[in-house]
């Protein structure tokens, strides 16, 4: 079986690609980022063109094969093939959800884009227009009415140009037009564009406004060849933000307006569909075979009249078809009959379409008009109505028949804003507004509840929060770890930020505070912590006027880690003051334990050494008598990473290796990573080869989370462990690799962790130019970022460097570092 694995892998063509590309590195005797930088590539890109992660460009191959003095042609086929793979078998069912990635497997090429629709009619010209476009400016926008057929213009385009862009496909709807919620702002469209790409959160700016997030999200996309439909824009000033700058992607863009603010953007203004092509889409629509005993050809006048009454818009068209093609025994007459009665183009269509439901179906449909979201999937919608999954799977499929319902992915679905504004209408005429304000509740108590399981099957402590909100809904989505939550998450974001303005909207404060704080684990590793300091400060608001002295501590609590997360040191010491009275007040073991542990995290940031070791064992008795067995390991194994740092080794070793004798599910969990790490540096110079097994088994799991700040904390500190072995180069080799994912990043303050150990190794590697401008460096950064600690070993090391050529000043440096250590010490 495994032979005939290894085969079937071998003979993929994108997997033999990459193999050719590694035979040029070879060739090249050049590291990855060297030869990026001469073939004019960025590293991370090929990087993943050399994995076989991601198929690079022709021009990147040519690029390679030129730079190395290689014929690029004979690759040419094998290229061709890999961008042209056999397609996937179809679907059987629409309820089939897609599995989430294997940890470590490379995700295949992001494709969000909506079915096509097999009646696709007539706009041949406007086909024609929208491709040119995109062929010369690389940007169009589709501009017209609504329910004109602009999203499926957009989409039909997109299918043909996939091809071309194999990179990724994506979609995102803006919602400026959308009855309910307010547009999607660049901020959160950016985040959403740029996680559909799975950029890790380190790489995406936190601080400086949308410009930072464009820029990042126009670099993604300079080395990607993707096409991305940014749906129902509002105005120039929202989309402005998302487009691609350099580089071959390209992007549709669609509106009710005129995006006359884009000068250099090319329009497409779509009209209603002439009468031949009406008639022509009603026919395929409804499946009407054609020919002289066809019920559209026997009634010509009605067929005439339905056009007419849909106002040649594709949308309401494809509606009354629908009708038709479920309705054998229907005249088109009848069916006349059934749209005049009523009120406009639109309403006539909708509300035919709506009458053919039982009572039931017709409260579910209206009931859809309240989702805060944009795609739903079945369970959201089983809370909504109040009923049983399998009753709303169902009515989800006769809606789905009925195009009143679309469907842009598997388990995904979706309103059109002209059905959605019906619904809302007919909701607003039919239901009583308490029974309305019961179905937005069920809607914010089901996303609390999903929120916290996830946050649950990706947190390392035991998962026993308790939801204030109102009651679970029957059933949630089941998650088989932390990468199926994290898919969950990507996918919900959107929905998640539109029932936060909802619940915020409906003076829903406990949802207000919960919401956000279930979203933590996911916005450290997507989002970043920029929105999430806002969605606190919020929470916060909305605490004080509960009232409740728990929610306020946890509230005050939550903000302060997100201040510190940010860099902003005072503001999160502000905070925690503030928790701490309100936590002893509460009477919570647990909080107060979590309280204890974010202190230390800050005081020892900010550079004290035994009140932060006071702290994480405090906080790990307080787990412990809280029931929290993996908090209390969490605290060990940072107690063990402090007086490591404070030079006891033997003493980290034992906290290390008693954190590493609590067993976990999750090999890649916090504590163990902390524990490997410290253990690998703590006994390197007595036991060599269980250091590096350590820390090289700390370096896998760490790559294989896909946390590139983990893997850069990974290699600097085995450049460490080598260092105290004497293998200065293979140690220097460490950590400059450490210092190269630390240029991809955007937190600069990270640096400041590693400068120290880096500068120390190149010392007593013979090299104290090197050694000497590291130690500057950290010397610069540390007050900046208020890291006292590692300003004096700064100090201590250019003392250790300047100790033979220039005595005074080394004199003058050592002073100035036990100066800072004695301010740091307790009473001083």
């Amino acid at each position: 079986m495994a032979v005939h694995q290894k085969a079937a892998k071998a003979a993929d063509p994108k997997d033999e690609l990459a193999a050719r590309l590694r035979l040029l590195q070879e060739v090249s005797e050049r590291g990855v980022r060297a030869l990026a930088r001469d073939a004019g590539l960025s590293s991370s890109s090929l990087s993943r063109y050399l994995s076989g992660q991601t198929l690079p460009p022709w021009p990147a191959v040519v690029a390679l094969c030129r730079l190395l003095k290689r014929d690029p042609r004979p690759l040419r086929p094998l290229w061709e093939r890999a961008s042209n793979p056999l397609p996937a078998p179809p679907k059987t069912s629409r309820q089939v959800q897609p599995p989430s990635p294997p940890a470590g497997a490379p995700r295949p090429p992001r494709n969000d884009l909506p079915r096509d629709v097999p009646d696709f009619t007539g706009r041949e010209a406007q086909l024609a227009a929208v491709l040119a476009g995109v062929e010369s400016s690389r940007v169009v926008a589709i501009d017209g009415m609504a329910g004109v057929g602009k999203t499926c213009l957009a989409v039909h385009a997109a299918h043909r140009l996939g091809a071309d862009y194999p990179d990724a496909q994506l979609y995102l709807d803006l919602h400026g037009f959308t009855a309910g919620r307010e547009p999607l702002g660049p901020d959160p469209a950016l985040r959403a564009l740029l996680a559909a790409l799975d950029v890790p959160s380190e790489k995406i700016p936190q601080e400086g406004g949308i410009e930072p997030l464009a820029a990042c999200w126009r670099s993604e996309l300079a080395h990607r060849r993707a096409v991305v439909v940014l749906d129902n824009v509002a105005d120039a000033d929202q989309v402005r933000p998302l487009l691609p700058g350099a580089g071959p992607s390209v992007a549709l863009i669609t509106s009710r307006n005129r995006l006359l603010g884009l000068d250099e953007v090319p329009p497409v203004s779509l009209e209603v569909l002439t009468p031949q092509e009406s008639a022509e889409l009603l026919a395929r629509a409804s499946g009407d075979p054609g020919g002289p005993d066809s019920r559209l050809a026997r009634d010509p006048e009605s067929a005439a009249e339905v056009v007419r009454l849909c106002g040649q818009l594709p949308l309401a068209l494809r509606l009354a078809a629908a009708r038709l093609r479920h309705r054998p025994g229907w005249t088109v007459g009848i069916l006349v009959e059934r749209m005049a009665e009523g009120a406009t183009e639109f309403d006539t269509a909708f509300a035919m379409s709506v009458r053919q439901l039982d009572r039931t179906q017709r409260r579910f449909f209206r009931l859809l008009g309240l989702m805060p979201g944009s795609t739903f999937d079945e369970y959201v919608a089983a809370a909504l109505a109040d009923i049983p999954l399998r009753s709303a799977r169902a009515m989800l499929e006769d809606l789905l028949d009925a195009h009143l319902v679309q469907q842009p992915a598997a388990g995904r679905y979706r309103l059109h804003d002209l059905v959605r504004q019906h619904a809302r209408r007919a909701a607003a005429e039919q239901d009583s507004p308490a029974e309305l304000d019961q179905a937005l509740r069920r809607v914010l108590d089901y996303y609390v509840h999903a929120a916290a399981a996830g946050d649950a099957a990706m947190s390392y402590l035991t998962p026993d929060r308790t939801v204030s909100a109102g009651p679970p809904p029957p059933e949630l989505p089941r998650f088989a770890g932390k990468h199926a939550a994290l898919y969950w998450f990507a996918t919900e974001y959107t929905n998640l930020m539109a029932v936060f303005e909802a619940a915020v909207a409906a003076g829903a404060d406990v949802h207000v505070c919960e919401l956000p704080r279930f979203m933590r684990a996911f916005f450290a590793r997507r989002c970043g912590t920029t929105h999430l300091n806002v969605l606190f400060e919020r929470s916060l608001v909305a605490a004080q006027r509960l009232g409740d002295p728990v929610q306020l501590a946890d509230a005050h609590s939550d903000l302060g880690f997100a201040r510190y997360n940010a860099g902003r040191m005072a503001e999160a010491e502000a905070a925690y003051e503030a928790a701490a009275p309100l936590v002893s007040q509460t009477g919570d073991t647990r909080s107060e334990a979590e309280l204890t542990m974010r202190r230390g995290y800050l005081r020892w940031d900010e550079g004290y050494v035994e009140e932060p070791l006071d702290l994480f064992r405090l906080a790990g008795k307080l787990y412990a008598d809280a029931g929290c067995p993996t908090g209390a390991v969490h605290a060990t194994a940072y107690e063990a990473w402090a007086m490591l740092q404070l030079g006891h080794r033997e003493e980290a070793a034992r906290l290390a290796r008693a954190a590493l004798d609590t067993p976990h599910t999750d090999p890649a969990w916090p504590p163990t990573l902390t524990a490997r790490i410290t253990l690998g540096v703590a006994i390197a110079p007595e036991a060599p080869g269980e250091a590096l097994e350590h820390l090289e088994q700390a370096l896998t799991l760490a790559r294989e989370d896909g946390h590139k700040h983990n893997e850069a904390w990974c290699l600097n500190c085995m450049g460490v462990a080598l260092r105290q072995m004497g293998r200065y180069e293979e140690a220097l080799a460490s950590h400059r690799q450490a210092f190269a994912l630390l240029e991809e990043l955007f937190e600069e303050h990270w640096k400041i962790h590693f400068l120290n150990g880096y500068a120390e190794t190149c010392r007593l590697a013979g090299l104290p130019e090197e050694a000497l401008r590291l130690h500057r460096e950290a010397l610069e950064l540390a007050p900046k970022l208020g890291y006292r600690y590692a300003e004096a070993l700064a100090h201590e090391g250019i003392a250790a460097v300047l100790d033979e050529s220039d005595p005074p000043t080394a004199a003058e440096h050592r002073a100035a570092g036990q100066a800072i250590l004695q301010e740091l010490k307790p009473g001083t």
